[in-house]
């Protein structure tokens, strides 16, 4: 078990993240917010790579600041940018890297053709990076993460930059790996948690908002979230008025769906709450403030 406890971090007078309490125990767990909302601070922190100005993190009851390389050894991480070598095939790079983690060649060649083909990269293991699209890059940077058979699985925004098709599969690889790991995936896209995580965990205003299911969360917007059609003279008003979800287009009118708390109209049709639907009313202000 992964434990936060009572964690901040603050940079002088700056406090990017306060208060936090998380639990973590095996299986997959989306940390989803806007840019800024103290995501990778709490992954850095999660990977020893900067620590608490105050609390502690503990596996398994201990301090993973303590345990120093005895953490690191059942730690997989994949940064939102790694670092490879352009001119170096998958086997060559990841042969490199288990050098420096001290596996020996042949225990190591084994591992990196199992690995190469558990992430679809096994018809092009000797071939160079360079010619890589950006999914075959970061399965790369799964595999990599892979190499010590992690019990901790940390991910940075691993679906930046991917295509739709490639983020598909990508979503699949993570249930997979997170049958028998802990797996933390952060990010800001809902769709590429929201079918797969066990529980999302939400911060805002540096503190944490919700670390529940999929269903738990979605059920606090219950009853408050509306489909209608608009005339187009009137969208300028409707969006003053009211928190909009999404705006579509369609025979000369509007088919909005937003949110309202309180008596609906007769004329509006409620609607399921979905994940994105709190995303985007949560951090409303964070969002506009980024347009």
């Amino acid at each position: 078990m992964l434990v936060v406890k009572n964690v901040s971090k603050r940079y002088g007078d700056f406090t990017a993240l306060q208060q936090i309490n998380l639990e973590f125990n095996t299986g997959l767990y989306g940390l989803l917010a806007p840019n800024g909302a103290g995501k990778t601070t709490l992954i850095k922190m999660l990977a020893t790579l900067i620590t608490p100005s105050e609390g502690e993190i503990y596996y398994n009851g201990k301090n993973i600041i303590a345990m120093d390389e005895q953490y690191r050894e059942l730690l997989g991480f994949l940064p939102q940018q790694f670092g490879y070598y352009k001119n170096y095939s998958p086997k060559q790079y990841m042969l490199y890297l288990a050098a420096l983690k001290g596996l020996g060649k042949k225990e190591a060649l084994r591992k990196i053709d199992e690995l190469l083909e558990k992430v679809a990269l096994g018809d092009v293991v000797n071939k160079k990076m360079k010619k890589f699209s950006g999914g075959m890059i970061q399965r790369v940077g799964i595999a990599q993460a892979l190499l010590n058979d992690p019990k901790i699985l940390i991910l940075d925004e691993p679906t930046a930059g991917l295509d739709p098709k490639e983020r598909a599969r990508f979503r699949h690889l993570l249930t997979e790996l997170a049958r028998d790991r802990l797996v933390i995936i952060s990010t800001h896209i809902v769709s590429d948690i929201e079918s797969i995580a066990n529980e999302i965990i939400m911060i805002k205003n540096k503190q944490l908002l919700y670390k529940d299911s999929v269903e738990n969360i979605c059920s606090t917007l219950k009853g408050n979230v509306f489909e209608t059609t608009v005339n187009f003279e009137l969208m300028k008003a409707f969006r003053k008025k009211y928190v909009l979800l999404s705006e579509k287009q369609e025979y000369g009118k509007m088919i909005v769906r937003f949110i309202h708390k309180g008596v609906p109209e007769v004329e509006w049709k409620p609607v399921v709450p979905e994940l994105e639907d709190v995303f985007l009313y949560e951090y409303r202000d964070e969002i506009e403030g980024e347009v």
